[in-house]
Formats: C-alpha cells, structure tokens, sequence
C-alpha cells in the first residue's frame, strides 16, 4: 500500500544536505574571519582577501543548497544550480530513482530526461526514495497517460 498523496503545493529539497551546507559555509566564514583579524602581520588588503574568500565560499555553498521541486495543480517546477525549469505535469512521463543515482531524474515527453537534484539520496537516502515515490504518484495523477486504465 502506497502512502497517501501530498497536498499541493509541495516542495521536495535535501533538507539535511542544506543544514551541512548552511553550517559548514557559516563555520568556514565565521573561522576564516577571525583568522584575518587574530593574525598579526596581515596587511589590510591580506585581511580582506581572508572575508572575501570566505564569502565566496560561502555562496558557493548556498547555491549547492539551492536544488527543490515544487509539485503544484499547474505542473512541477525543477530548481538545480543555476537553472529553473517549469514543467506541465504532462511533460513528465516518469520519476527514476534508480540505486547508485546522485539525484532523481524526470523522463520528458519531448524524449529527454531532466535532472531533478532536489531529491537527493546523499545523506538522506529513505527521506528521497518517500519524495521520489510521492513525486512519481502525483505524476501518475496529475500526468495525462491514464494509469487506471487496464
């Protein structure tokens, strides 16, 4: 028996992955800061190339917590790094999530498959097999190839 269907909308991330992410970049920053400020002999240029090198650490790590899915009546909405890729429900013909992938992918009705890196095994793996079975079921719904038909 299958669990019951998530109410729409809703968004499907890596949470745990995001909590590291958030936490490394915010430690590494706050490390990096103190450094520039403890070390004696740094200039103040040497100083600022400390916080800005934590800074751009840091936004590195914030655009790897970017990735979700947005399951909404209109469609799916698949965010990855720097793309953003609205979808009818009925491009979506399928949801893998096969052993060994580092991330769901969609398979389209235009004969591509699309990435969808907000459901994630990493360090949540049970949490991403429940998304991405929740994902496929409500493709299933709302898609437009008639599942109940025998």
């Amino acid at each position: 028996m299958s669990a019951p269907l998530p109410s729409l909308p809703v968004t499907f991330r890596p949470t745990r992955t995001r909590a590291v992410l958030y936490a490394v970049g915010i430690a590494q920053l706050a490390a990096l800061t103190v450094i520039a400020l403890l070390l004696p002999k740094l200039t103040g240029g040497e100083r600022v190339s400390f916080v800005v090198t934590g800074l751009l650490v840091l936004a590195v790590l914030l655009l790897l917590s970017r990735p979700k899915v947005v399951a909404r009546q209109e469609g799916v909405t698949v965010v990855n790094l720097t793309t953003k890729r609205d979808l009818a429900w009925a491009q979506v013909l399928r949801v893998n999530l096969r052993e060994g992938d580092p991330w769901v992918h969609l398979d389209l009705a235009d004969g591509t498959s699309l990435p969808a890196m907000g459901i994630q095994p990493g360090i949540a793996r049970d949490q991403a097999i429940r998304d991405a079975r929740a994902l496929r079921d409500l493709t299933e719904k709302h898609g437009a190839i008639d599942h109940t038909a025998g």
